[in-house]
């Protein structure tokens, strides 16, 4: 069957017959050919007119691992297709607005990842799902990864033979800190007196800054610091941070850009302190944020640092309670950076506030043109938009945007 894709969707597969066809690995404008299967996903395809855009995969894990979606194309497309993203999205909403280069991050950049472990009859499998699969494709090649994070690769093994099971997963959590790397484990054996012991001495031999297994710290060799602005920081395991210090960056100079010079700043899902502590630089900042370990962290990093303008915090759910317009009342500006789910509650109550200036920061370009749509038909504009583009080869687009009144 010949096929011709129309337009890359949101997981990064080509699509064809108005989206009934997925192709995997392919560009608009190519000509394929394949079966499709009952889902009509093409696992078969076979290029007979390739798109100028495509280029060679550098990694040689690329058509098996899962991790990366779009190493065929050019950066020059990638870069278009993802600003294309947030624009149809805020298309879709009636809105528009300038938008900047796209930031990428360099590839070997990313500091935190979530990998899989299994065991197996044979031993032990650590890497990314393969490709619209559960199977573990080891990747001791990858090209995502910073370079310390994959100098303990092969030390995972051992940690996947003493606390993984035949019949699940191991969800290793590996973040590169000042103290060296941090590993978080979920999904393992229960906790025991022997187990405790051996994970203990393991993060000994392969040298850990912290090691903890389904929530509980096992040790704690040195401090895993992470630094956010001047002031260094301790997250509890496993929190999020951002996946690159490039990506980081970016997002928080466009924070800073946005919020202008306001003197009294109100951060909401605040996480550990990203934007609130180097904020806090300028002006003084009250992070909100729903998980009380985050909370305490950031707290605990900015009676540390002196310099800082006041800091305040507190931990609270924003999509059951979120900051009511008395309570933004005595703010300049709002940063508000809320997961994938955005923040609709939240931004009905900056709309039918007197704030005048809000920073948003998004993982998720359909909830945050929600979100925007509700500001602007309370009389925000929406001014520029950054997108950030972190997640280097995958369809995950970050952004920045300022909307003021």
């Amino acid at each position: 069957m010949t096929i011709t894709i129309e337009r890359l969707g949101h997981l990064g597969d080509g699509l064809a017959d108005r989206g009934a066809i997925r192709v995997p690995l392919t560009l608009p404008g190519e000509v394929v050919e394949g079966t499709p299967g009952p889902d009509g996903r093409v696992a078969d395809a076979r290029i007979v007119t390739p798109s100028p855009d495509r280029v060679r995969a550098p990694c040689p894990h690329y058509r098996a691992c899962g991790g990366c979606a779009l190493q065929h194309a050019s950066d020059s497309f990638v870069a278009a297709w993802k600003t294309d993203v947030v624009r149809t999205a805020l298309a879709a909403q009636g809105l528009d607005a300038p938008f900047r280069p796209v930031l990428t991050s360099p590839p070997r950049s990313r500091r935190r990842a979530v990998l899989s472990g299994r065991r197996t009859k044979t031993g032990t499998l650590v890497g990314f799902h393969a490709r619209a699969s559960d199977a573990v494709v080891e990747i001791p090649g990858c090209l995502l990864l910073d370079p310390a994070l994959m100098s303990v690769l092969p030390d995972l093994h051992e940690v996947v033979a003493l606390g993984g099971s035949r019949k699940g997963e191991l969800a290793l959590t590996v973040t590169l800190t000042e103290g060296g790397v941090d590993l978080a484990v979920e999904g393992g054996k229960p906790m025991e007196p022997a187990l405790f012991v051996a994970l203990a001495a393991t993060a000994e031999r392969t040298d850990l800054a912290r090691l903890s297994w389904s929530g509980e710290v096992v040790v704690t060799r040195r401090p895993p610091v992470q630094r956010f602005g001047s002031a260094r920081v301790l997250p509890p395991a496993g929190a999020f941070l951002q996946a690159t210090r490039q990506g980081e960056a970016a997002l928080l100079a466009a924070v800073v850009e946005a919020v202008g010079d306001a003197r009294r700043i109100v951060d909401l899902f605040s996480g550990s302190g990203t934007f609130s502590l180097p904020l806090a630089a300028r002006a003084d900042v009250h992070a909100v944020e729903g998980e009380g370990a985050m909370t305490a962290a950031l707290l605990a990093g900015a009676r540390q640092t002196p310099g800082l303008h006041q800091v305040t915090a507190e931990t609270r759910d924003l999509f059951r309670r979120p900051l009511l317009p008395d309570e933004l009342a005595r703010f300049d500006a709002v940063v508000i950076d809320p997961p994938r789910a955005g923040c609709e509650a939240q931004a009905r109550e900056i709309a039918a506030s007197g704030v005048a200036v809000v920073a948003a920061v998004s993982c998720n370009p359909v909830t945050f043109a929600r979100d925007a749509k509700i500001l602007c038909d309370a009389g925000f504009g929406l001014d520029w938009v950054q997108v950030v583009d972190q997640f280097r080869w995958s369809p995950h687009v970050e952004l920045v945007a300022q909307l003021s009144r």
